[in-house]
């Protein structure tokens, strides 16, 4: 769990940079959904269903992946929340490989290291 670990605080490290790099308010709410929306997006669907337990073909999560974004930009666009620029659209991204990254590497820990015992 040390690796586990390591990956979550470093990731959120990492955050506070390119928050910070952006000016991004974190813990505002419409930054908390969309950090939320792509790191458990990278998490599950990447990290788990991709990389871990090759259940589904990298097209196709990224294709889910890209629906999702895609589903929460337009919802931010109905609802009058000008969202999609550039930075936030580097700020997905890293949060999309920290999820892929932090799923992966628990889901290797968890379940290999369990069986090891």
């Amino acid at each position: 769990m040390k690796l586990v670990s390591a990956v979550v605080i470093i990731g959120i490290i990492l955050l506070y940079f390119v928050d910070s790099a952006f000016k991004f308010n974190t813990f505002e709410p419409e930054m908390l959904i969309h950090s939320a929306i792509r790191f458990f997006a990278g998490f599950l669907i990447l990290g788990i269903g991709v990389f871990y337990a090759h259940k589904i073909k990298l097209r196709y999560a990224l294709s889910l992946v890209f629906i999702l974004a895609l589903a929460d930009d337009v919802w931010d666009y109905i609802r009058d929340v000008n969202s999609f620029s550039f930075e936030v659209t580097l700020h997905g991204l890293y949060m999309l490989s920290w999820g892929a990254l932090t799923g992966y590497v628990l889901m290797k820990r968890w379940l290999d290291g369990a069986a090891e015992e």
